[in-house]
């Protein structure tokens, strides 16, 4: 994890480069496809699953490692055609396991994140899961493993697969011509996050085209059928904890409401969206049936509140910086409460920008925890003061700042809804 941890570290400021590129050129073009708090709540999404990710919170039921040793065949020479064959088998895997994701409600909760942006844009990429906790589809790895190729290998070639699907999350570029016959272009890859009666649950293939087109899920992009973005059942938070488990929770609170017994288990192995006929009628959701006529969700925000929105992301990447540069240091169980900070702390600023009065609890209870942190480190944070001297009384600083500065809004948003409902 140490490894993968240095990597983000060149990965992480890189994407960010991308999406401000990407809003310069949209504002200068006139066509700005990225929303301020939108791209923050994207931001935070990536933040939180990079943190989980190399804190391991995950199972792996059926490990690479032993199809490998229990299954192989063959056993192929290191070089170019090992890696080849590594990619090829993990964008075989991952066409598979993203077309489950969306077609069964138990696996489209842990998908439903990259999807929940009613925008479609660089900063999209970056909103992955963090609720799989396990990890059942290794077995499309099969021919990698059939053919021995090494796990080092696979662990080397994942990361480059997953940042290479980043590039195509993007409406200012137009169909590629040839490469559209082979590649996942940003063309394809609109049409698979469109929620259009003509697109939906299309595309799922992620480097290379070629497997929908060979398991019959291809959908061309067309020009009279300009793609909308989102979900159907709209999410309505910038909150990317929320939206990691809100769906999880609707099938549990579906199964529970459930008269039939045989609905509560198989609502759970049902297609998507699929809800008890009982249910259906006694607790109908929000959904979106004309895709060219809804409200995009948004919050009113001022300007002084986006820059603060801007100041806290700043902050959040500094210290997700310093946790993944410094993970053998920080150690156990230092880096398990480290990553707790960094969730609470996001948890904390999506709350505020949903102008929810809770956002003041949360931001309490992620403070109390970071001066608990303080407290028992001696006031040093995490090692920091090595680097920085006085770093713990810079973070206590901040700390104090963000809470000012919380209460402050939560105070203008509460006068400012009360101030909506009377003049209603």
């Amino acid at each position: 994890m140490e490894t993968y941890g240095k990597i983000l570290l060149i990965a992480i400021p890189t994407f960010l480069v991308f999406v401000l590129i990407e809003k310069w050129y949209g504002w200068y073009k006139g066509n700005d496809t990225v929303r301020n708090l939108d791209m923050i709540s994207s931001l935070s999404s990536g933040i939180t699953n990079v943190t989980k990710d190399v804190l391991g919170l995950s199972v792996v039921i059926i490990s690479y490692g032993w199809m490998l040793k229990h299954l192989a065949v063959f056993h192929v020479d290191s070089g170019f055609w090992t890696y080849f064959i590594a990619f090829m088998a993990l964008d075989f895997s991952g066409y598979w396991i993203h077309r489950i994701a969306h077609r069964y409600n138990i696996f489209w909760n842990n998908h439903i994140i990259h999807h929940s942006s009613e925008e479609f844009n660089l900063a999209c990429a970056l909103r992955q899961s963090i609720s799989v906790f396990f990890r059942i589809f290794t077995f499309f790895l099969l021919p990698a493993a059939f053919l021995g190729v090494p796990a080092q290998v696979i662990a080397v070639v994942a990361p480059l697969h997953l940042f290479a699907q980043f590039w195509y999350h993007t409406r200012h570029i137009g169909k590629l011509g040839l490469l559209e016959h082979v590649l996942v272009t940003p063309s394809h890859h609109r049409v698979h996050h469109a929620i259009n009666p003509e697109y939906i649950d299309r595309n799922f293939s992620q480097i290379f085209i070629i497997w929908d087109k060979l398991f019959g899920t291809f959908q061309e992009e067309r020009k009279d059928i300009p793609p909308v973005y989102g979900i159907t059942v709209p999410v309505r938070t910038w909150n990317p904890i929320r939206i990691n488990f809100q769906h999880a929770w609707q099938l549990t609170k579906d199964a529970w409401h459930a008269q039939d017994l045989r609905d509560k288990f198989r609502i759970w192995f049902m297609p998507t969206g699929w809800r008890p006929e009982d249910v259906l009628e006694r607790f109908p959701l929000e959904k979106i049936d004309n895709v060219y006529d809804f409200e995009k969700y948004d919050t009113r925000a001022s300007a002084s509140f986006h820059v603060w929105c801007w100041v806290q992301l700043l902050f959040i990447l500094a210290f997700i910086s310093w946790f993944l540069g410094n993970l053998a240091d920080i150690g156990m169980p230092g880096i398990f409460q480290y990553g707790a900070f960094i969730f609470l702390t996001v948890y904390a600023i999506t709350d505020l920008m949903d102008r929810n009065p809770s956002a003041i609890f949360w931001e309490s209870v992620r403070n109390l925890f970071a001066a608990y942190l303080l407290y028992a480190q001696g006031g040093d944070w995490f090692g920091a003061a090595s680097l920085l001297p006085g770093a713990g009384g810079l973070v206590a600083a901040y700390l104090g700042l963000s809470m000012v500065v919380a209460l402050y809004f939560t105070v203008i948003h509460n006068r400012e809804d009360k101030l909506s409902v009377q003049m209603a």
